[in-house]
């Protein structure tokens, strides 16, 4: 039976929606995946070292692949277009993370779920509540009570309607 999870998706190098597109459709051609629908597009503001903008989008996914397989899946498709990993929270032509995965915690040293940073960034929890408003969170808190603080809504922007999802 297929388990529902989460994914954000950003991208802050070259054609940054096109980037967005080519990972959902990516994704969605991934044995075991099953990209089920997007929230908008968000442009933020980056996080790390000066850097251009980014667009940011959370996908929901019914996926029958374990979350290491799943990781393992969305690396493959960062490589695929064309990610460099050259510097911690640097520019990058896509980023998949694995926000939540059904109601599970993992805790491996590279491999964390529910994704251990996302209750304090906007630019996550924004498109993510358009797809659960009662998302479960770190710490096994639920984004239906969480308070974003006001900075963390700084900068994210509504960009672009949710990303095609090709019927399947």
């Amino acid at each position: 039976m297929p388990t529902t999870a989460y994914l954000a998706l950003g991208s802050n190098l070259g054609d940054r929606l096109e980037h967005l597109r080519a990972a959902v459709r990516k994704l969605d051609a991934t044995e075991g995946v099953d990209v089920v629908r997007s929230s908008r597009v968000y442009e933020t503001e980056p996080v790390g070292p000066p850097q251009p903008a980014y667009l940011n989008a959370v996908i929901q996914v019914d996926t029958t692949l374990a979350p290491r397989d799943l990781l393992e899946s969305a690396l493959g498709v960062e490589d695929s277009l064309g990610r460099v990993r050259a510097e911690r929270w640097g520019p990058r032509t896509i980023d998949v993370d694995i926000l939540v995965y059904d109601e599970r915690t993992v805790d491996e040293p590279d491999l964390v779920i529910p994704h251990p940073r996302m209750h304090e960034r906007g630019f996550v929890l924004i498109p993510l509540s358009e797809l659960d408003a009662d998302a479960m969170l770190p710490g096994g808190r639920r984004l239906s009570t969480h308070r974003l603080p006001p900075d963390a809504v700084f900068g994210v922007r509504p960009f672009a309607p949710p990303l095609p999802i090709e019927p399947g």
